[in-house]
């Protein structure tokens, strides 16, 4: 039978690159876009996207009713957070104050004024290095210092330094990917970032926690 995978689709996320990647690196695999909690439980593994502003993306989890199932998810399966994806996985965000899913320990901060005073532009926008912190099986054949690509404003400070699996600089440094037993997950976008995205995204679909 083949192996599911599931992306959650609460109503925000780039779900069609997302899908189309996973699809590309894993072709025997079932993957599918799905709001239904049902689905999420019966997948073998979870992808967990995200694109906008948390406050809004935890809105819509919240209405959509898959807080639970991704709870769930993130305890008990292979598990990809992407971008907001990540920053939801945290107790709490900058923006808008918002509460997250607090499944891991830390908060989400702004990249602030002496990131403009550096003359760094505000969202961090474009490719930069991921300079790896440990190894991981979703690093497997992902030179370190490879370059992905990023969009966003935020950026997660875990209360557990052993999380970062990964660190990037803008003007300073900040954890851009996080691991924790069957979860991993990345500040920027392997679905975006060409072929150390598509190897990262083809190790998850591989990778026995």
């Amino acid at each position: 039978m083949a192996q599911r995978i599931a992306i959650v689709d609460y109503g925000m996320g780039n779900l069609r690159s997302v899908e189309k990647a996973l699809a590309h690196v894993a072709p025997q695999a079932a993957v599918v876009i799905t709001a239904d909690p049902a689905a999420i439980r019966a997948a073998d593994r979870v992808v967990f996207p995200g694109q906008g502003a948390m406050p809004d993306c935890m809105k819509c989890l919240a209405d959509s009713g898959l807080g639970e199932a991704v709870r769930e998810a993130a305890g008990a399966k292979p598990f990809l957070g992407l971008c907001i994806g990540l920053q939801m996985l945290f107790e709490r965000s900058d923006e808008g104050d918002t509460p997250g899913l607090a499944i891991l320990p830390g908060e989400i901060l702004a990249f602030g004024e002496e990131t403009r005073r550096a003359g760094f532009k505000i969202p961090h926008m474009g490719w930069n290095e991921a300079w790896q912190t440990r190894p991981h099986a979703l690093w497997r054949g992902i030179p370190d210092g490879a370059r992905f690509y990023f969009v966003h404003s935020y950026y997660c400070v875990p209360r557990d330094p052993s999380l970062t699996a990964a660190t990037s600089r803008y003007p300073h440094d900040f954890t851009s990917a996080i691991a924790r037993d069957n979860i991993f997950a990345t500040q920027f976008h392997p679905e975006k970032s060409s072929t150390a995205g598509l190897t990262l995204l083809e190790n998850f679909v591989s990778w026995t926690p």
